[in-house]
Protein backbone atom coordinates (compact mmCIF):
# COMPACT_ATOMS: atom_id res chain seq x y z
CA UNK A 1 0.00 0.00 0.00
CA UNK A 2 2.84 2.41 0.78
CA UNK A 3 4.23 1.84 -2.71
CA UNK A 4 0.85 2.62 -4.28
CA UNK A 5 0.48 5.72 -2.13
CA UNK A 6 3.89 6.96 -3.22
CA UNK A 7 3.05 6.39 -6.89
CA UNK A 8 -0.21 8.32 -6.51
CA UNK A 9 1.45 11.25 -4.74
CA UNK A 10 4.36 11.36 -7.18
CA UNK A 11 2.03 11.36 -10.18
CA UNK A 12 -0.14 14.09 -8.69
CA UNK A 13 2.85 16.27 -7.82
CA UNK A 14 4.32 15.79 -11.31
CA UNK A 15 0.99 16.79 -12.85
CA UNK A 16 0.69 19.87 -10.60
CA UNK A 17 4.23 20.95 -11.48
CA UNK A 18 3.29 21.27 -15.15
CA UNK A 19 2.33 24.95 -15.71
CA UNK A 20 -0.62 24.30 -18.02
CA UNK A 21 -1.81 27.82 -17.31
CA UNK A 22 -3.65 30.27 -19.53
CA UNK A 23 -3.07 32.04 -21.79
CA UNK A 24 -1.32 30.05 -24.55
CA UNK A 25 -1.21 26.70 -22.76
CA UNK A 26 1.38 24.16 -23.87
CA UNK A 27 -0.22 20.76 -23.22
CA UNK A 28 2.74 18.65 -24.37
CA UNK A 29 4.00 17.83 -20.87
CA UNK A 30 0.51 16.89 -19.70
CA UNK A 31 0.08 14.54 -22.65
CA UNK A 32 3.47 12.92 -22.06
CA UNK A 33 2.74 12.32 -18.38
CA UNK A 34 -0.69 10.82 -19.09
CA UNK A 35 0.75 8.59 -21.79
CA UNK A 36 3.36 7.36 -19.31
CA UNK A 37 0.74 6.63 -16.65
CA UNK A 38 -1.50 4.89 -19.17
CA UNK A 39 1.37 2.68 -20.28
CA UNK A 40 2.17 1.90 -16.64
CA UNK A 41 -1.46 0.79 -16.21
CA UNK A 42 -1.26 -1.34 -19.39
CA UNK A 43 -4.13 0.66 -20.87
CA UNK A 44 -4.30 2.09 -24.40
CA UNK A 45 -3.91 5.86 -24.67
CA UNK A 46 -5.15 7.85 -27.64
CA UNK A 47 -4.58 11.52 -28.31
CA UNK A 48 -7.11 13.34 -30.47
CA UNK A 49 -6.20 16.82 -31.68
CA UNK A 50 -9.50 18.64 -32.07
CA UNK A 51 -7.43 21.62 -33.21
CA UNK A 52 -3.69 22.20 -33.51
CA UNK A 53 -2.18 22.31 -30.01
CA UNK A 54 -5.55 21.30 -28.50
CA UNK A 55 -5.18 17.62 -27.54
CA UNK A 56 -7.77 15.40 -25.87
CA UNK A 57 -6.24 12.41 -24.08
CA UNK A 58 -8.39 9.27 -23.76
CA UNK A 59 -7.32 6.30 -21.62
CA UNK A 60 -9.53 3.25 -22.12
CA UNK A 61 -10.27 0.35 -19.78
CA UNK A 62 -12.27 -1.99 -21.98
CA UNK A 63 -15.26 -3.72 -20.41
CA UNK A 64 -16.43 -7.31 -20.74
CA UNK A 65 -19.44 -6.10 -22.71
CA UNK A 66 -18.22 -3.12 -24.74
CA UNK A 67 -21.55 -2.89 -26.56
CA UNK A 68 -23.11 -1.50 -23.38
CA UNK A 69 -23.24 2.22 -22.71
CA UNK A 70 -19.86 3.31 -21.37
CA UNK A 71 -18.76 5.36 -18.36
CA UNK A 72 -16.82 8.58 -18.95
CA UNK A 73 -14.57 9.99 -16.21
CA UNK A 74 -13.79 13.49 -17.42
CA UNK A 75 -11.34 16.15 -16.26
CA UNK A 76 -9.44 19.06 -17.76
CA UNK A 77 -5.72 19.70 -18.01
CA UNK A 78 -5.68 23.50 -17.95
CA UNK A 79 -5.64 25.82 -14.96
CA UNK A 80 -6.45 29.49 -14.51
CA UNK A 81 -3.74 32.18 -14.26
CA UNK A 82 -2.04 32.81 -10.93
CA UNK A 83 -0.73 35.84 -9.07
CA UNK A 84 2.38 34.22 -7.66
CA UNK A 85 3.08 37.03 -5.20
CA UNK A 86 -0.17 36.16 -3.40
CA UNK A 87 0.86 32.55 -2.82
CA UNK A 88 2.66 31.36 0.29
CA UNK A 89 3.99 28.38 -1.68
CA UNK A 90 4.89 28.56 -5.35
CA UNK A 91 1.80 27.59 -7.35
CA UNK A 92 3.61 25.07 -9.56
CA UNK A 93 5.97 23.58 -6.98
CA UNK A 94 3.46 21.07 -5.53
CA UNK A 95 5.08 21.44 -2.12
CA UNK A 96 3.95 19.09 0.64
CA UNK A 97 3.38 20.83 3.98
CA UNK A 98 1.66 19.16 6.94
CA UNK A 99 0.15 16.46 4.77
CA UNK A 100 -1.18 18.89 2.15
CA UNK A 101 -0.05 19.31 -1.45
CA UNK A 102 -0.19 22.97 -2.47
CA UNK A 103 -0.51 24.00 -6.09
CA UNK A 104 -2.68 25.50 -8.80
CA UNK A 105 -4.93 22.68 -9.99
CA UNK A 106 -4.85 20.78 -6.69
CA UNK A 107 -8.64 21.19 -6.59
CA UNK A 108 -9.58 22.34 -10.08
CA UNK A 109 -9.02 19.73 -11.21
CA UNK A 110 -5.77 17.81 -11.63
CA UNK A 111 -6.21 15.90 -8.40
CA UNK A 112 -9.46 14.39 -9.70
CA UNK A 113 -7.84 13.24 -12.93
CA UNK A 114 -5.08 11.47 -11.01
CA UNK A 115 -7.63 9.98 -8.60
CA UNK A 116 -9.41 8.37 -11.55
CA UNK A 117 -6.20 6.73 -12.73
CA UNK A 118 -4.91 5.68 -9.33
CA UNK A 119 -8.30 4.15 -8.48
CA UNK A 120 -8.08 2.13 -11.68
CA UNK A 121 -4.55 1.04 -10.77
CA UNK A 122 -5.78 -0.41 -7.47
CA UNK A 123 -8.86 -2.01 -8.99
CA UNK A 124 -6.75 -3.73 -11.62
CA UNK A 125 -4.27 -4.99 -9.03
CA UNK A 126 -7.17 -6.42 -7.02
CA UNK A 127 -8.35 -8.29 -10.11
CA UNK A 128 -11.55 -6.37 -10.74
CA UNK A 129 -13.17 -6.29 -14.17
CA UNK A 130 -16.33 -4.51 -15.27
CA UNK A 131 -19.05 -5.04 -17.82
CA UNK A 132 -18.92 -1.51 -19.16
CA UNK A 133 -15.97 0.17 -20.81
CA UNK A 134 -14.52 3.04 -18.78
CA UNK A 135 -13.00 6.04 -20.54
CA UNK A 136 -10.78 8.47 -18.64
CA UNK A 137 -10.72 11.70 -20.59
CA UNK A 138 -8.47 14.75 -20.22
CA UNK A 139 -9.60 17.81 -22.18
CA UNK A 140 -8.02 21.22 -22.91
CA UNK A 141 -9.29 24.77 -22.50
CA UNK A 142 -12.11 24.10 -20.02
CA UNK A 143 -11.18 27.22 -18.06
CA UNK A 144 -11.85 29.46 -21.08
CA UNK A 145 -15.12 27.88 -22.14
CA UNK A 146 -14.08 24.62 -23.78
CA UNK A 147 -14.90 25.82 -27.30
CA UNK A 148 -11.66 24.33 -28.61
CA UNK A 149 -11.81 21.39 -26.22
CA UNK A 150 -14.83 19.37 -25.12
CA UNK A 151 -17.18 21.29 -27.42
CA UNK A 152 -15.27 20.05 -30.47
CA UNK A 153 -14.49 16.61 -29.07
CA UNK A 154 -18.16 15.65 -28.62
CA UNK A 155 -18.66 16.29 -32.33
CA UNK A 156 -16.01 13.77 -33.40
CA UNK A 157 -16.67 10.23 -34.62
CA UNK A 158 -14.35 9.00 -31.88
CA UNK A 159 -16.62 10.38 -29.20
CA UNK A 160 -19.76 9.05 -30.85
CA UNK A 161 -18.24 5.56 -30.92
CA UNK A 162 -17.52 5.81 -27.19
CA UNK A 163 -21.28 5.38 -26.66
CA UNK A 164 -21.28 7.26 -23.35
CA UNK A 165 -24.11 6.49 -20.94
CA UNK A 166 -22.99 8.41 -17.85
CA UNK A 167 -20.24 10.85 -17.05
CA UNK A 168 -18.56 12.13 -13.90
CA UNK A 169 -16.90 15.52 -14.01
CA UNK A 170 -15.72 18.20 -11.62
CA UNK A 171 -17.48 19.56 -8.58
CA UNK A 172 -16.44 21.75 -5.65
CA UNK A 173 -14.34 20.94 -2.61
CA UNK A 174 -15.93 20.78 0.81
CA UNK A 175 -14.78 20.81 4.41
CA UNK A 176 -18.04 19.30 5.64
CA UNK A 177 -19.11 15.68 6.02
CA UNK A 178 -21.74 16.10 3.34
CA UNK A 179 -20.66 16.16 -0.29
CA UNK A 180 -22.50 17.90 -3.09
CA UNK A 181 -23.79 15.86 -6.01
CA UNK A 182 -24.54 18.09 -8.98
CA UNK A 183 -27.23 16.67 -11.22
CA UNK A 184 -27.97 19.69 -13.40
CA UNK A 185 -26.35 22.78 -14.83
CA UNK A 186 -27.67 26.30 -14.66
CA UNK A 187 -28.00 27.98 -18.03
CA UNK A 188 -25.78 30.98 -18.65
CA UNK A 189 -27.33 34.13 -20.07
CA UNK A 190 -25.04 37.10 -20.67
CA UNK A 191 -26.47 40.22 -22.25
CA UNK A 192 -26.18 43.98 -22.59
CA UNK A 193 -29.12 46.38 -22.43
CA UNK A 194 -28.53 49.50 -24.53
CA UNK A 195 -30.50 52.35 -22.93
CA UNK A 196 -30.98 55.33 -25.24
CA UNK A 197 -32.42 58.78 -24.63
CA UNK A 198 -32.07 62.46 -25.51
CA UNK A 199 -28.68 64.09 -25.17
CA UNK A 200 -27.95 67.65 -24.14
CA UNK A 201 -26.04 69.89 -21.78
CA UNK A 202 -25.63 68.63 -18.22
CA UNK A 203 -27.48 71.69 -16.86
CA UNK A 204 -30.77 70.52 -18.42
CA UNK A 205 -33.45 68.29 -16.88
CA UNK A 206 -34.49 66.28 -19.93
CA UNK A 207 -37.18 63.59 -19.87
CA UNK A 208 -36.63 59.85 -20.40
CA UNK A 209 -32.84 60.09 -20.35
CA UNK A 210 -30.61 57.05 -20.65
CA UNK A 211 -29.59 57.46 -17.01
CA UNK A 212 -33.20 57.33 -15.80
CA UNK A 213 -33.79 54.16 -17.79
CA UNK A 214 -30.66 52.58 -16.35
CA UNK A 215 -31.85 53.49 -12.84
CA UNK A 216 -35.24 51.85 -13.43
CA UNK A 217 -33.64 48.69 -14.84
CA UNK A 218 -31.11 48.36 -12.05
CA UNK A 219 -33.87 48.77 -9.46
CA UNK A 220 -35.84 45.96 -11.15
CA UNK A 221 -32.79 43.71 -11.42
CA UNK A 222 -31.79 44.10 -7.79
CA UNK A 223 -35.37 43.73 -6.57
CA UNK A 224 -35.45 40.38 -8.38
CA UNK A 225 -31.96 39.51 -7.14
CA UNK A 226 -32.93 40.22 -3.53
CA UNK A 227 -35.91 37.92 -3.93
CA UNK A 228 -33.60 35.11 -5.05
CA UNK A 229 -31.28 35.83 -2.11
CA UNK A 230 -34.18 35.43 0.29
CA UNK A 231 -34.82 31.98 -1.17
CA UNK A 232 -31.28 31.04 -0.06
CA UNK A 233 -32.34 31.42 3.56
CA UNK A 234 -29.06 33.02 4.61
CA UNK A 235 -26.97 30.01 3.55
CA UNK A 236 -24.47 30.97 0.79
CA UNK A 237 -24.12 27.33 -0.27
CA UNK A 238 -27.75 27.40 -1.42
CA UNK A 239 -26.59 29.26 -4.53
CA UNK A 240 -26.09 25.71 -5.83
CA UNK A 241 -29.81 25.07 -5.36
CA UNK A 242 -32.86 25.89 -7.47
CA UNK A 243 -32.08 29.61 -7.47
CA UNK A 244 -31.32 32.06 -10.28
CA UNK A 245 -28.51 34.60 -10.05
CA UNK A 246 -28.21 37.92 -11.85
CA UNK A 247 -25.44 40.50 -11.51
CA UNK A 248 -24.53 43.73 -13.24
CA UNK A 249 -21.00 43.25 -14.57
CA UNK A 250 -20.33 46.34 -16.72
CA UNK A 251 -21.68 49.87 -17.19
CA UNK A 252 -20.48 51.98 -20.12
CA UNK A 253 -21.51 55.37 -21.47
CA UNK A 254 -20.88 59.08 -21.75
CA UNK A 255 -18.38 61.23 -23.60
CA UNK A 256 -17.64 64.03 -21.14
CA UNK A 257 -18.71 65.25 -17.71
CA UNK A 258 -21.09 68.02 -18.81
CA UNK A 259 -22.99 66.12 -21.52
CA UNK A 260 -26.01 63.86 -20.89
CA UNK A 261 -25.13 60.57 -22.62
CA UNK A 262 -27.28 59.51 -25.54
CA UNK A 263 -26.68 55.87 -24.62
CA UNK A 264 -25.64 53.93 -21.54
CA UNK A 265 -25.00 50.20 -21.86
CA UNK A 266 -25.34 47.88 -18.87
CA UNK A 267 -24.21 44.26 -19.01
CA UNK A 268 -25.43 41.35 -16.91
CA UNK A 269 -24.52 37.76 -16.11
CA UNK A 270 -27.40 35.39 -15.27
CA UNK A 271 -27.43 31.72 -14.24
CA UNK A 272 -30.88 30.17 -14.61
CA UNK A 273 -31.89 26.68 -13.41
CA UNK A 274 -33.50 24.49 -16.05
CA UNK A 275 -36.59 24.28 -13.84
CA UNK A 276 -37.28 27.98 -14.45
CA UNK A 277 -39.47 28.95 -17.39
CA UNK A 278 -36.93 30.56 -19.71
CA UNK A 279 -39.59 32.19 -21.90
CA UNK A 280 -41.13 33.86 -18.85
CA UNK A 281 -37.67 35.03 -17.73
CA UNK A 282 -37.02 36.59 -21.14
CA UNK A 283 -40.48 38.19 -21.16
CA UNK A 284 -39.73 39.65 -17.72
CA UNK A 285 -36.56 41.30 -19.04
CA UNK A 286 -38.45 42.73 -22.02
CA UNK A 287 -41.18 44.05 -19.73
CA UNK A 288 -38.59 45.81 -17.59
CA UNK A 289 -37.22 47.50 -20.71
CA UNK A 290 -40.70 48.66 -21.72
CA UNK A 291 -41.42 49.99 -18.22
CA UNK A 292 -38.10 51.86 -18.25
CA UNK A 293 -39.46 54.08 -21.03
CA UNK A 294 -38.68 52.17 -24.18
CA UNK A 295 -35.73 52.45 -26.52
CA UNK A 296 -33.92 49.85 -24.41
CA UNK A 297 -32.58 47.07 -26.61
CA UNK A 298 -31.28 43.74 -25.30
CA UNK A 299 -28.19 42.29 -27.00
CA UNK A 300 -27.56 38.67 -26.01
CA UNK A 301 -23.94 37.49 -25.95
CA UNK A 302 -24.74 34.04 -24.57
CA UNK A 303 -28.15 32.47 -24.16
CA UNK A 304 -27.98 28.79 -23.26
CA UNK A 305 -30.94 26.59 -24.06
CA UNK A 306 -32.40 24.60 -21.16
CA UNK A 307 -30.70 21.23 -20.61
CA UNK A 308 -32.55 18.35 -19.02
CA UNK A 309 -31.35 17.49 -15.53
CA UNK A 310 -29.94 14.06 -14.74
CA UNK A 311 -32.68 11.92 -13.26
CA UNK A 312 -31.95 11.09 -9.61
CA UNK A 313 -34.70 8.58 -9.04
CA UNK A 314 -35.08 4.82 -9.41
CA UNK A 315 -35.52 5.11 -13.19
CA UNK A 316 -31.83 5.93 -13.71
CA UNK A 317 -29.64 2.82 -13.45
CA UNK A 318 -26.48 4.91 -13.32
CA UNK A 319 -27.79 7.02 -10.45
CA UNK A 320 -28.86 3.89 -8.58
CA UNK A 321 -25.39 2.39 -8.92
CA UNK A 322 -23.80 5.63 -7.78
CA UNK A 323 -26.14 5.96 -4.80
CA UNK A 324 -25.57 2.36 -3.68
CA UNK A 325 -21.80 2.80 -3.89
CA UNK A 326 -22.01 5.99 -1.82
CA UNK A 327 -24.19 4.32 0.79
CA UNK A 328 -21.82 1.36 0.98
CA UNK A 329 -18.94 3.76 1.64
CA UNK A 330 -21.07 5.66 4.19
CA UNK A 331 -20.84 8.84 2.12
CA UNK A 332 -23.55 11.42 2.72
CA UNK A 333 -24.43 13.84 -0.02
CA UNK A 334 -26.88 16.57 -0.92
CA UNK A 335 -28.28 17.28 -4.38
CA UNK A 336 -27.35 20.54 -6.02
CA UNK A 337 -27.23 22.42 -9.32
CA UNK A 338 -23.83 23.30 -10.66
CA UNK A 339 -23.53 27.06 -11.17
CA UNK A 340 -21.10 26.85 -14.06
CA UNK A 341 -19.51 23.96 -15.88
CA UNK A 342 -17.78 24.76 -19.14
CA UNK A 343 -17.76 21.25 -20.57
CA UNK A 344 -20.72 20.38 -22.73
CA UNK A 345 -23.67 18.46 -21.29
CA UNK A 346 -23.15 15.13 -23.01
CA UNK A 347 -25.70 12.74 -21.59
CA UNK A 348 -27.44 13.43 -18.26
CA UNK A 349 -24.31 14.24 -16.38
CA UNK A 350 -23.60 13.30 -12.80
CA UNK A 351 -20.99 15.40 -11.04
CA UNK A 352 -19.36 14.48 -7.77
CA UNK A 353 -16.17 15.26 -5.91
CA UNK A 354 -15.83 13.21 -2.73
CA UNK A 355 -12.23 14.22 -2.12
CA UNK A 356 -10.25 17.37 -1.39
CA UNK A 357 -10.36 20.40 0.88
CA UNK A 358 -9.98 24.11 0.57
CA UNK A 359 -9.60 27.25 2.64
CA UNK A 360 -11.55 30.21 1.34
CA UNK A 361 -9.60 32.65 3.51
CA UNK A 362 -6.42 32.38 1.45
CA UNK A 363 -5.32 31.89 -2.12
CA UNK A 364 -3.56 28.65 -1.26
CA UNK A 365 -5.26 25.73 -3.00
CA UNK A 366 -4.40 22.30 -1.74
CA UNK A 367 -5.60 18.73 -1.40
CA UNK A 368 -4.85 16.47 1.52
CA UNK A 369 -2.79 13.35 1.04
CA UNK A 370 -5.06 11.19 3.19
CA UNK A 371 -8.17 11.86 1.13
CA UNK A 372 -6.44 11.54 -2.22
CA UNK A 373 -4.83 8.17 -1.56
Amino acid sequence: MEVLNKIAVDNLRHYLQIPSVHPNVDYDECVELLQTIGKDLSLPVEVIFVKPKKPVVIITWKGQRPELKSILLNSHMDVVPVFEEEWKYKPFSAEIVDGKIYGRGAQDMKSIGIQYLEAIRRLKLEGHTFKRTIYVCFVPDEEIGGEDGMNLFVQTEFFKKMNVGASLDESVATEKKEFRVFYGEKNCWQFTIHCKGPTGHGSLLLERTSGEKVTHLLNKVYEYRNGQKRLMGGDPSNIFGNIASINCTKIRGGVQDNVIPQEIAISFDCRIPSSYNHKEFEDMLSQWCTEAGGDCDIEYHQKDEPVLDTSIDESNIFWNAFRRAAEKSKIQFIHRYVVELQTVDICGRLEFLPLGSHQSTTLQFYCTLTTNI
